[in-house]
């Protein structure tokens, strides 16, 4: 038998506020028309006081396991961009908090890219017997490091987590992850950053600049990047599958923005009904996007057993990756 990883299993959660696009145009220059215009983004969810990615994760992790019908797992990986601390690392202690005292547990940072790069770490564990059974959790609590002031990404991001558990299995089981296709290129770091709080602030020495301390993006060279990298992954994934772009049946990609998922659709000749959506509920909530777009999937009937589906994301780094697999049959919770 060739081992493979299958999907047994699917959560999320968002935290219970809700942040609407007029609450944002009382502070800010922008209004419910312009966000949605630009974004496709309504409302979104963001962390109380005191709540933290670890929270969220540790929330979509029970869930999963829950609709597997699983007691544990061997192996936790969490990507995130808002660990709970510097150091240590946020998967020890979702691992512990889940119940699974003693086995490794590690984060994997990527951005918007982080939970397909988890996915194939996760995969790999599998496929070497490494492991049986992967937690892998994409959370982020990303209103955290937002500039309140700042328009261009606050009507964007939203908090949350998702998560999938992967069980061994065979590449002809409902739920296998076929193939994943993952890229970077570090010459476009600065697109998408947070520049403190790191070594290379420290090193320089100095007062830290207020500015630093907050995620930048530039949004309109994001636009672009993400479309080539996400349709290039996208297609290159695809032959090695062996698929044809008609026979995918549900496009899953980040929840950048509308017009991104639009565009990547259209590039690769898909129709656009074809892609799962839920930015306009939650907006993008990066590495936890394509999760939690999974888990509505279910929920909504939007994702059905037997469906192929083709993953796509494009994060900071830069950073990009694609993945295919056949949708399980998974209750509904």
């Amino acid at each position: 038998m060739t081992r493979a990883a299958v999907i047994a299993g699917v959560g999320g959660f968002v935290p219970p506020r809700v942040v609407t696009n007029d609450e944002l145009a009382q502070r800010l220059d922008t209004s419910d028309t312009w966000i949605r215009t630009r974004t496709g983004i309504a409302q979104r969810h963001v962390v109380d006081p005191g709540m933290t990615t670890g929270d969220l994760a540790v929330e979509a992790g029970l869930r999963a396991l829950k609709n597997a019908g699983a007691d544990g797992a061997d192996l936790v990986i969490v990507a995130t961009t808002t660990p709970d601390r510097p150091c240590p690392a946020t998967a020890p202690s979702v691992a512990t908090r889940i119940g699974l005292t003693d086995v490794p547990a590690y984060d994997v940072a990527a951005v918007c890219s982080g939970f397909v790069y988890a996915l194939q770490a996760g995969t790999a564990a599998i496929t070497s017997g490494f492991a049986e059974r992967v937690l892998v959790i994409g959370a982020e609590s990303f209103s955290t490091i937002l500039d309140p002031g700042d328009r261009t990404t606050s009507v964007i991001f939203g908090d949350g987590a998702g998560a999938v558990l992967l069980r061994t299995g065979e590449h002809d089981d409902p739920g296998a992850v076929l193939d994943v296709h993952l890229g970077s290129d570090g010459s476009m770091a600065d697109l998408i950053t947070v520049r403190g709080g790191g070594a290379e602030e420290r090193s320089r020495g100095g007062a830290p600049r207020e500015e630093d301390r907050y995620f930048r993006m530039e949004g309109k060279s994001v636009f672009f990047a993400a479309v080539r990298r996400m349709t290039g992954s996208s297609r290159t994934v695809l032959e090695r599958t062996g698929w044809e772009v008609s026979d995918v049946d549900r496009l899953v990609g980040h929840q950048a923005n509308t017009r991104i998922l639009h565009a990547v659709a259209e590039q690769l000749g898909l129709p656009p009904e074809r892609a799962v959506l839920n930015i306009d509920r939650v907006g993008n909530t990066s590495a936890a996007s394509i999760p939690l777009a999974l888990a509505d999937g279910v929920a909504d009937g939007g994702l059905k057993a037997g469906d192929r589906v083709l993953l796509t994301a494009f994060g900071g780094g830069a950073t990009w990756g694609s993945a295919t697999l056949t949708w399980p049959d998974l209750p509904v919770d």
